[in-house]
């Protein structure tokens, strides 16, 4: 009588019939709205960060499965793709190579591959390389290339979070530096400086739909977090027009839209339950918010996430569901 040995993995246990190149390869499909406005909008130098950061990223992962680990590689999964564009989506288009390799170094390296690759690692590791590029090259990472449509004699330009915290840093008004920044409409649809995968909240939109509809993600991580940042950015807005803007300006500028629907959810480094979910989700809007209105930095997403991120142990200890015959844990 032959024995069928079973290999367990470690819990949560949930069957899907979705693979994990399939996975990837969705969310890739989701993220090319966005990434074609940005071809649109800086042209090749679009297409060259981006092929930058996924062939590199792809090149550490590989090097250092092989040769470090002493384990097979295995490209084929597509997270080394993933985390390649979306390193890409977070910087300036004009950033030069040897950065954007740099950070695929790091982002791979430290963020993924020194836990013990993919599933493994508590922290997203495009943001890990996203942060680590931001705190050693700031010029060259705040140095935003003016888009093709706008027309102005200039190379490089604020964004409109930069342009806004600038301007109440001079003594301005909101109401006073709105009509200088691109309008709603010019937001929703892409027309505005940013980096390479947040321009357009239509894209981001479309991509976030995509998801839901291959059941890739749930709703509870991102509608959450734009929740969340709505509700408390509209706060501060209420309570001071002149000093806060509005929480649509919120919504459409800046990476709260590309945070929210592509790095949140990232299976690996947020809660497994719904409840978790919309926990982690608030968490991220409130500490972007916190951080846009009253911090060094225009931007706040990035640091939002990785800060939840080392959270996601306790909010999975406290919102696991209770083992039949045991009593709750109270919050």
């Amino acid at each position: 009588m032959s024995t069928q040995l079973l290999t367990v993995s470690p819990s949560p246990h949930v069957s899907s019939q979705l693979t994990i190149p399939q996975i990837m390869r969705a969310v890739i499909f989701a993220m090319l709205p966005a990434l074609a406005i940005s071809v649109y909008n800086f042209g090749l130098s679009a297409i060259i960060v981006t092929l930058t950061a996924v062939v590199s990223a792809a090149l550490f992962e590989y090097v250092i499965a092989l040769y470090l680990l002493k384990v097979k590689p295995n490209l084929m999964d597509g997270s080394a793709i993933i985390t390649g564009m979306l390193l890409a989506f977070n910087v300036p288009a004009n950033l030069p190579w040897w950065i954007v390799i740099i950070g695929s170094a790091v982002a791979v390296g430290v963020g993924k591959m020194s836990f013990g690759g993919l599933g493994n690692n508590p922290f997203n590791p495009a943001l890990v390389g996203r942060v680590f590029m931001l705190i050693s090259f700031p010029v060259q990472m705040t140095n935003w290339p003016v888009p093709t449509f706008a027309k102005v004699d200039a190379v490089t330009g604020a964004t409109a979070l930069g342009a806004l915290k600038e301007g109440l840093l001079l003594g301005k008004t909101v109401p006073e530096i709105m009509p200088e920044l691109p309008s709603y409409s010019d937001m929703f649809f892409g027309f505005q400086g940013g980096s390479v995968g947040e321009m357009s909240a239509l894209a981001m939109i479309i991509g976030l739909i995509y998801m839901l509809w291959r059941k890739i993600i749930t709703w509870h991580i991102p509608i959450s977090n734009l929740v969340a940042v709505a509700i408390f950015s509209g706060i501060f807005y209420l309570i001071n027009p002149d000093r806060f803007a509005s929480p649509i300006f919120h919504l459409m500028t800046g990476g709260v839209l590309l945070g929210a629907i592509f790095m949140a959810t990232d299976y690996v480094t947020s809660p497994f339950t719904h409840k978790g979910m919309i926990i982690f989700g608030v968490g991220i809007g409130l500490i972007t918010v916190l951080i846009r209105l009253f911090g060094g930095y225009p931007e706040g997403v990035s640091f939002a996430i990785l800060i939840m991120n080392a959270f996601v142990p306790i909010i999975n200890k406290y919102t696991k569901p209770v083992k039949f015959g045991t009593k709750p844990v109270k919050l």
